[in-house]
């Protein structure tokens, strides 16, 4: 197997100053929602990759990466510049194990994000499979100001194609918004307020959790669902409530 792939950019859909979706077209194979791969670029003669998560569907073209520019970060500000027809590295496949095909069985799935952790989530929503799995799929998205609320027209097709089923949660932590919730996750799910807004309740019967982002707020949630709500961690070894990507 070759070692990269060699793409080419599509687009740079820029949301913000610093919040980009780059979209490639490459041979790439198949892979399961929710995984990630790596994306190069030669800098100053050397080969420079990082992990990027796919957001689009694995049947859907091109790939689609959502990032955010690092600021001095050697490879976040070249693909920040990065216009259609450029060249790029992709790695030939996929790893990861944020895929609802290992999860245990439960009613209600929860995807929770912050920042540019939607993007598998988001992968995740667009394939039939975890509609297959779970009565209702509920995606948090928390971010700081609501610019960063990113792919407003892919979750609401999501919205539109399963309309009894999804329940999308913002947040927006330092300004005020009339739509979303205010603060951080872990304190929306402590004082209730995501139970209040989904209308569903948080128990070990009935709830699997899937956290990526920030690893704060993976940490705090998680510790919070563990010891507040009876949930456990999910693991191979053993089957649990609470799956986790830590994105940095």
């Amino acid at each position: 197997m070759a070692e990269w792939l060699t793409a080419k950019v599509v687009e740079n859909k820029q949301w913000n100053d610093r919040l980009h979706s780059l979209r490639v077209e490459t041979d790439f194979p198949t892979f399961k929602a929710g995984q990630f791969t790596r994306l190069a670029l030669e800098i100053d003669g050397e080969m420079v990759s990082r992990p990027f998560s796919l957001v689009n569907a694995p049947d859907e073209s091109p790939l689609d990466f959502y990032f955010i520019e690092v600021p001095d970060g050697v490879l976040s500000s070249k693909l920040a510049n990065m216009q259609a027809g450029d060249d790029i590295w992709v790695a030939p496949k996929a790893a990861g194990l944020l895929t609802v095909d290992q999860l245990p069985a439960a009613k209600h799935l929860y995807l929770v994000a912050t920042g540019t952790g939607v993007g598998p989530f988001l992968s995740i929503a667009k394939t039939s499979l975890v509609w297959d799995l779970f009565e209702k799929v509920v995606l948090v998205h928390a971010v700081r100001y609501k610019d960063e609320l990113a792919y407003p027209e892919t979750i609401a097709e999501i919205q539109a194609n399963h309309q009894d089923d999804f329940i999308y949660v913002p947040m927006v932590s330092r300004e005020a918004c009339d739509f979303a919730l205010s603060g951080r996750i872990p304190q929306a799910i402590e004082d209730g307020r995501l139970e209040h807004r989904t209308g569903l309740n948080i128990t070990p019967e009935d709830s699997q959790f899937m956290l990526c982002g920030n690893p704060a707020m993976v940490q705090d949630t998680m510790a919070l669902l563990i010891d507040e709500r009876g949930l456990k961690k999910h693991s191979r070894r053993e089957p649990g409530h609470i799956s986790i990507e830590k994105y940095w």
